[in-house]
C-alpha cells in the first residue's frame, strides 16, 4: 500500500534515476520565484518517493507543492540524467485529484474551467460577455475569477462566431502528402487566424489539409490538470475522429500543449490506434521545416522575439524548427531572449487562473525580457503563451503585437504571391 492507488502511478524507477545533482534548479520557474527545495523538481521527486513509501493520505502541504509546478518540463531539458519528470508529474496529478479532498472554491472553479475552455460553443458563447466584462470594468474584480476574465484572449465577439474553414483544402500543386489539422477548442474560437494561416501555408506547400469540425478538444487541458477520465474520453474521440478520414501522413497542430498531450496518447492510452496517431503527431512548425519550400516568401519586414513555449521546446524538442522558417522569410530579423530564455511565461494550461499570483510574476519577467529585445512583434507557438503576453506586455505599457510563427511565414507567402 501507498499513497498512490495502482491506476497508472509514478514509476518508481523514474524517481530512483534522480541523483538529486540540482542542475534542474536553475530551469524551474517556482525555484526562481521562491528558491524552495520543495518547490523545485529534485523536491518534489522526493515528495513523490516519500509518497510511494507511506501508506497515509497525500498531505494538503504536499499536493501544495505538486500544484505550484507549472508541468514546463524545463528540467527534463536541463537533467543530465535524462530523469523523465513529465512522466512523474503526469501521473501524479490523477492521483490527487482521485484522493485529495480540495476545497469547495477549488472544486468550482475547476469545474467551471472545465465546463467552458474545451467546449467550442460554449466559448463562443462566452465571447461577447468577455467583451462587455472588459467595457464594464469587471476586469478590475479581485480573485481567480477576475484574472481568468483578465487573461481572456482579446479577440472581437465576432470574429469568434464567425470561424468558418474548410472541411478539405487541397494542395496546391504537386501533392507532397495528406494531413488532419485538430481545430480544438481555444485556438479554434479565439486564435481563428492561426488556422487559417497553417491551412494556407500548409496547402501552398503541397498538402492536402483535412480540418473536421469533430473532436471539440484533444483533451491537452485536461491531461495537463489531473483530470485523466475526461483526458481519456477526448483521446479516444480525437482518435476516432481522425481515422474516419482514412488515411492521413501526418496529424498536425499549431498550440504546442495539444501536439504534447497527442504525443503521449500511446503511454496515455496503450492502444495500437493510440500509438499510430501518436506517431504521426507534428507540430505545424515541425512539418513545415521537416520539407523543402516550394512556395516562394516575399518580404515582411519586422524585427520578431520568438518565445520558446515551454510544451513546445521542453516537451517535444522542437526549437530550431520555428526559428528556421522565421529565419527564412525575407525582410524578418529574428531576435532572441536573453536573460531567463528558458523560464516559462506563466501560461502553463489553466495554471495562471489557478495559480495567479506566481503565473503573474513570470508572466511580467517574460514580457520585460521580451521588450528588452527592441522587438516590433512576439512570435509564440502556443494559444496560451500568446494570450499570457498579450496581458502581461499590456500591463506593462508597451503592447505588441503577438503571433504564431506560421502566420508570419504565411503571410511572407502571401507576399511572394503577390510579387508575382
Amino acid at each position: 500500500m501507498t499513497a498512490f492507488d495502482t491506476r497508472r502511478p509514478p514509476e518508481r524507477s523514474i524517481v530512483e534515476d534522480c541523483v538529486h545533482c540540482g542542475f534542474c534548479l536553475d530551469s524551474c520557474p517556482t525555484y526562481a520565484l521562491w528558491a524552495n527545495e520543495a518547490d523545485s523538481p529534485r523536491g518534489r521527486i522526493v515528495l513523490i518517493a516519500e509518497a510511494l513509501d507511506s501508506e497515509g493520505e497525500l498531505s494538503t502541504e504536499t499536493v501544495t507543492h505538486f500544484d505550484r509546478c507549472l508541468g514546463c518540463m524545463a528540467c527534463v531539458s536541463a537533467c543530465p540524467s535524462g530523469v523523465r519528470y513529465d512522466r512523474l508529474i503526469e501521473r501524479v496529478r490523477p492521483q490527487v485529484e482521485r484522493h485529495h479532498q480540495r476545497s469547495r472554491s477549488d472544486q468550482a472553479l475547476r469545474q467551471l474551467l472545465f465546463e467552458t475552455l474545451p467546449h467550442p460553443k460554449r466559448l463562443r458563447a462566452l465571447a461577447p460577455a468577455l467583451t462587455a466584462a472588459r467595457k464594464l470594468g469587471a476586469t478590475r474584480l479581485d480573485g481567480r475569477l477576475g484574472t481568468a476574465a483578465k487573461l481572456a484572449p482579446r479577440v472581437p465577439a465576432r470574429n469568434a462566431r464567425r470561424m468558418k474553414l474548410p472541411q478539405v483544402t487541397p494542395a496546391v500543386g504537386e501533392r507532397r502528402g495528406r494531413v488532419g489539422l485538430l481545430l480544438g477548442c481555444v485556438q479554434r474560437v479565439f486564435f481563428g487566424e492561426v488556422h487559417r494561416a497553417t491551412i494556407g501555408a500548409l496547402s501552398a506547400e503541397g498538402f492536402e489539409v483535412v480540418a473536421p469540425i469533430d473532436p471539440d478538444c484533444c483533451g491537452a487541458l485536461e491531461f495537463h490538470a489531473g483530470e485523466e477520465q475526461a483526458a481519456l474520453t477526448r483521446a479516444q474521440a480525437t482518435i476516432a475522429a481522425f481515422d474516419a478520414f482514412g488515411e492521413l501522413d501526418y496529424i498536425v497542430t499549431g498550440a504546442a500543449g495539444c501536439g504534447s498531450a497527442m504525443k503521449e496518447y500511446g503511454d496515455l492510452l496503450d492502444t495500437p490506434a493510440a500509438h499510430r496517431l501518436a506517431r504521426r503527431v507534428r507540430d505545424v512548425n515541425e512539418l513545415l521545416a521537416s520539407y523543402e519550400s516550394v512556395a516562394p516568401r516575399g518580404l515582411v519586414p519586422l524585427r520578431v522575439a520568438y518565445h520558446d513555449a515551454c510544451h513546445l521546446a521542453h516537451a517535444q524538442g522542437v526549437r530550431e524548427q520555428p526559428r528556421e522558417l522565421l529565419r527564412a522569410i525575407p525582410g524578418l530579423e529574428l531576435l532572441e531572449v536573453g536573460a531567463e530564455r528558458e523560464l516559462c511565461c506563466g501560461s502553463a494550461g489553466v495554471y495562471n487562473v489557478l495559480q495567479p499570483k506566481p503565473a503573474a510574476e513570470l508572466g511580467a519577467r517574460k514580457a520585460r525580457h521580451l521588450l528588452d529585445t527592441g522587438a516590433d512583434a512576439i512570435a509564440a507557438g502556443n494559444p496560451g503563451c500568446s494570450a499570457q503576453l498579450d496581458f502581461h506586455l499590456r500591463k506593462l505599457g508597451r503592447p505588441l503585437p503577438v503571433y504564431h510563427p506560421v502566420e508570419l511565414v504565411w503571410r511572407s507567402i502571401q507576399a511572394g504571391a503577390a510579387a508575382g
